[in-house]
């Protein structure tokens, strides 16, 4: 089980990057997304797309962040630039357990680093929270979460050129 904690998450700046972190998070494996501030409009938009796309994928706002942490049961990963370097770190995190991966919206509070219990940093430059989060997560799944069938209404062929698109929205109607 994989869940992700978006913190510091603005709604009226941050919803475009907020719901990119839920898609990556979604299509690169993890099972769901907690955001800090409430805004049902990210949860309408991962929803839609469970419903034409399929999956399960879960996506909760207004969740208090600290009280997740602490409570979360499993080994917190705090993605940033100021940990350790991802290619040293990810083999030693546990497999079995479930993770909490936080990544932030603006800075985050100095307890996040103490409350984690691994501080990967995905490069020591400044980056994209979405990247960090699309490369951990194929570093952790190795590339397997692609082969993941979401058996949805809506299907996307691998296709050399051109768009390749099973709609079976119409058959269900």
């Amino acid at each position: 089980m994989i869940e992700v904690l978006r913190i510091g998450h603005r709604p009226a700046r941050d919803k475009r990057i907020t719901t990119h972190v839920c898609l990556v998070a979604r299509a690169f494996g993890a099972d769901s997304v907690a955001i800090d501030t409430a805004d049902r409009s990210v949860e309408k938009t991962i929803q839609a797309v469970n419903k034409r796309f399929g999956g399960d994928f879960k996506v909760r706002s207004g969740v208090d962040w600290r009280r997740h942490m602490e409570n979360f049961e499993g080994f917190k990963v705090h993605l940033t630039m100021y940990g350790e370097p991802i290619e040293e770190i990810v083999d030693r995190i546990p497999k079995r357990a479930p993770l909490l991966l936080v990544v932030g919206a603006s800075k985050v509070p100095p307890s996040v680093y103490r409350m984690a219990d691994f501080n990967v940093a995905v490069s020591n430059q400044p980056h994209s929270e979405v990247a960090a989060l699309a490369i951990f997560l194929d570093r952790w799944f190795l590339g397997k979460q692609f082969r993941r069938e979401f058996g949805g209404p809506v299907e996307i062929i691998p296709s050399a050129r051109g768009k390749k698109v099973i709609d079976r929205r119409s058959e269900e109607e």
